[in-house]
């Protein structure tokens, strides 16, 4: 098994795991490899340590010196980013481009309120607010709408 250290083209880091170095090299030519927070394809690997499991013992007290240390704060801000961003998905209905129209719906009344998610632009949403229409702006990554290999 082959653990990489790899960073997109907007500077998110993150772990690939892989059967071998041709593994992936060939999942990262066909595009396979992406970013999991923003969905980017555009991915070089970073230079890394070997991981040696010398000990379970000595491997759970350097983890806990690098989070106390911030040598990994971007690595678990992400994955709680990831985190939430699932949640929001698993538990909002898509609509899609219909986003403040189905919004504008539900707050005069003319159909059941429920959390919907969607796209919009800036100036609807703004409009939106200035409605009193409660909306927030999220970046979601097409990759958290998908299951991540």
């Amino acid at each position: 098994m082959k653990v990489l250290d790899l960073q997109c083209s907007h500077g998110h880091t993150f772990e690939g795991w892989f059967a071998s170095e041709d593994d992936y090299l060939s999942q990262s030519q066909r595009g396979m490899v992406q970013c999991p927070l923003c969905g980017d394809a555009s991915v070089q690997k970073k230079l890394s340590a070997p991981r040696l499991n010398l000990s379970t013992q000595r491997l759970e007290k350097t983890t806990e010196v690098e989070m106390v240390n911030g040598a990994q704060p971007n690595q678990a801000l992400m994955e709680a980013w990831l985190e939430l961003s699932r949640k929001l998905i698993a538990q909002t209905q898509d609509v899609g481009d219909q986003f403040a129209e189905e919004a504008r719906k539900m707050h005069y009344g003319e159909k059941e309120e429920r959390a919907i998610r969607g796209k919009t632009t800036l100036d609807e949403a703004r409009a939106l607010l200035d409605e009193g229409i409660d909306v927030l702006p999220m970046l979601l990554s097409p990759a958290v709408k998908e299951t991540l290999q």
